[in-house]
């Protein structure tokens, strides 16, 4: 709803600022541009990766609520070697909700599992089951008499607290659905900036869970204006940069998801670690994985250096993933060979990841690109031999990657296969700034020009419509009638 919102309320203006967003987020193109073919990578939802080396425990211990059971769950979709244990670790989780839908799925899938092998499973709890529907059906009524008492008396607070204690309740039983429209129910009640924003949040943590990231921003956007709009004062400060944190972890979630890699890496590198406190959705971990990948695939070198390396918040996120941590310096000190290397040792550990597994191969692959055009960005030539052994690979497949960049235009330069060379192209510089000032002149001169056009016809309300069965265009003796 929010996407096709926007769509209807743009105009032509706004393309070259959607042009200008979509080159600096290197993204999935927008409007209409082609991406080159060795950006884009195909996702296959059904991959397996045989990793040992997770401790279960230690994984999900750093989540809270729902999110841990959905990590196992999705772990042990994609790890066999690990399915059988991450599906224990589930139910024992699920057990703790009134999820009894989820849990049977749960069950099936470790039965499933434990049929093609020897392992022992906990029986079907029939009792549980049973109980828990019972439970669930008698919370669920209370809480419903409870919001009509509310209702009847009028009373906004009673009413708010009930519609959210409402949601909390489908939340737990797993029905995201109702529990998302009982939370924006209670928006009408809200009678103060703590109550709207508790709202957002709430409404941002279920639309996580459905991962609906167009929802996620737009309540981002809206607890950013409440924020910016109340101000801070010594008393609300740190909850306020805590709910702020909140959001822009939520936001960076949402834009790498809707693979604006740049713009997700900006959102995460405004956490701060110090206000952190959403374990329900991310722990400090994934802001330090997320954050830190999103940068190298998009920030220039000097980029990189200033607002990740040498940053002072996100540099505590770094410290608690010391490989993320020397990924990036090897890579901003051109130790390619050996950043390249770290990368693919964290891969699997990557893969199994359910936000970041999506995104990881095209990642990797604007990474190994970037690191391609800055290690040759210097020279007029580079010897293909001596370039293999930079970046761990053989000289054939460098070709091949090297001829892939050059037709996508990401490097200016030709091959010359013989000798194994590749030469940059020689590029009339004071040509090039000429025909790029006449360029940039008349894009500044077309944009004026609509600007002009755009606000004399809301000045004087002119508005063109057309009728049914009515051409847009009338023919010449049409107007020349008109005119008589």
């Amino acid at each position: 709803m929010h996407g096709e919102l926007m769509n209807n309320v743009m105009v032509s203006i706004d393309d070259t600022e959607m042009d200008t967003e979509n080159e600096n987020n290197l993204s999935v193109n927008t409007s209409g541009h082609q991406v080159p073919s060795s950006l884009v990578h195909s996702y296959n939802p059904n991959f397996e990766v045989n990793n040992t080396s997770i401790d279960l425990d230690m994984y999900v211990s750093g989540y809270s609520g729902l999110m841990r059971i959905f990590r196992l769950i999705f772990l042990a979709e994609h790890c066999p070697t690990l399915r059988i244990d991450a599906l224990k670790l589930a139910l024992n989780y699920i057990m703790e909700t009134h999820n009894t839908q989820m849990y049977n799925s749960v069950h099936k899938q470790l039965s499933d599992a434990a049929s093609k092998s020897s392992a022992s499973i906990p029986c079907y709890d029939t009792n549980w089951v049973e109980t828990t529907n019972k439970k669930g059906a008698m919370k669920l009524e209370k809480l419903d008499t409870d919001l009509k008492s509310a209702k009847s008396l009028a009373f906004k607070d009673c009413i708010r607290r009930g519609q959210e204690d409402l949601a909390e309740h489908f939340l737990d039983m797993g029905d995201l659905t109702n529990a998302l429209k009982c939370f924006c129910r209670s928006r009408d009640y809200c009678s103060n900036n703590k109550n709207i924003t508790n709202l957002c949040l709430n409404v941002i943590k279920v639309s996580v869970f459905m991962q609906n990231w167009s929802n996620v921003l737009s309540y981002v956007s809206k607890v950013e204006t409440i924020i910016d709009t109340s101000g801070l004062t010594s008393e609300t400060s740190k909850e306020e940069a805590s709910l702020l944190c909140k959001v822009k972890c939520a936001a960076g979630l949402a834009e790498l998801n809707s693979k604006r890699y740049k713009s997700a890496a900006k959102c995460f590198l405004a956490a701060h670690i110090d206000n952190f406190n959403y374990y329900e959705i991310l722990t400090p971990n994934n802001v330090a994985i997320y954050g830190a990948l999103c940068a190298l695939a998009t920030y220039e070198r000097r980029e990189l250096q200033t607002h990740v390396i040498q940053s002072s918040s996100f540099k505590s996120f770094l410290e608690l993933e010391p490989q993320i941590r020397d990924i990036l310096i090897k890579f901003n000190e051109s130790k390619y060979a050996i950043c390249l290397k770290l990368m693919d040792q964290m891969k699997d550990y990557l893969m199994l990841d359910m936000y970041i597994s999506p995104h990881v191969d095209t990642l990797y692959a604007w990474i190994r690109q970037r690191a391609l055009r800055q290690y040759f960005n210097p020279y007029k030539s580079a010897d293909l031999r001596k370039m293999s052994a930079a970046f761990n690979t053989t000289t054939a497949a460098l070709e091949e990657e090297l001829i892939q960049l050059i037709l996508d235009g990401q490097i200016q330069a030709r091959i010359d296969s013989q000798n194994k060379i590749l030469y940059a192209k020689d590029v009339d510089q004071r040509s090039f700034t000429f025909e790029k000032s006449l360029k940039m002149g008349k894009e500044y001169q077309q944009r004026t020009k609509s600007v002009i056009l755009r606000s004399l016809l809301l000045k004087y309300n002119i508005s063109v419509r057309q009728t049914i069965n009515q051409p847009l265009v009338q023919s010449s003796d049409q107007q020349s009638i008109a005119c008589k």
